[in-house]
């Protein structure tokens, strides 16, 4: 279990889901705490919505609720990233970053590289201006090149090169569908 993960999360999750309807950004905070653990370990890498298991992929069905619960539970906020502004509900994965903390983090991450809260980036990887959505993975020593994109729960291996302008789709819906791996 990820040490940002209480051992509760997936119940509250899959329990929030059969309510999605009703669930909003003044939800029980207890909800909307568990989403933001599961979203918070997505991004530190502690864990996965797809992982390898053998020769096949596991996926966690609960970890894509808990990305599409994050949209119904948090509102749109200004955020900025230092050439413009956005109205979104995910925050930018960066925006607060020290050098410090991208050192520790070993990414380098150059100008227009927008990157969701939620996204696992390894160290040695190289943004160039691109996009990676909320979910997806980015194994160690990858680069995604100039305008690429990564879609929400996309899964990227290790030394990887995405060529400039490739789109790799992300699959959060349907629900049981693999992401693209």
């Amino acid at each position: 279990m990820s040490s940002l993960l209480h051992a509760s999360d997936q119940t509250v999750i899959e329990q929030a889901w059969e309510a999605r309807d009703t669930l909003t950004p003044s939800s029980d905070s207890d909800v909307i705490q568990a989403i933001e653990r599961a979203v918070d370990a997505l991004d530190a890498g502690e864990v996965r919505v797809a992982e390898p298991n053998g020769k096949d992929w596991l996926v966690h069905e609960w970890l894509k609720k808990a990305v599409l619960l994050y949209f119904r539970t948090h509102h749109n906020e200004v955020s900025s990233d230092g050439t413009t502004r956005y109205f979104d509900k995910v925050p930018l994965k960066y925006r607060d970053a020290t050098e410090a903390e991208f050192q520790q983090g070993g990414v380098r991450v150059v100008p227009q590289a927008v990157v969701r809260h939620g996204v696992y980036v390894g160290p040695e990887c190289i943004l160039m201006p691109s996009y990676v959505n909320i979910g997806a993975y980015i194994d160690g020593g990858t680069m995604v090149d100039t305008w690429a994109t990564v879609g929400s729960c996309a899964q990227i291996g290790r030394n990887v090169h995405l060529s400039g302008g490739a789109g790799i789709g992300g699959v959060l819906e349907p629900l049981q569908a693999t992401p693209t791996i």
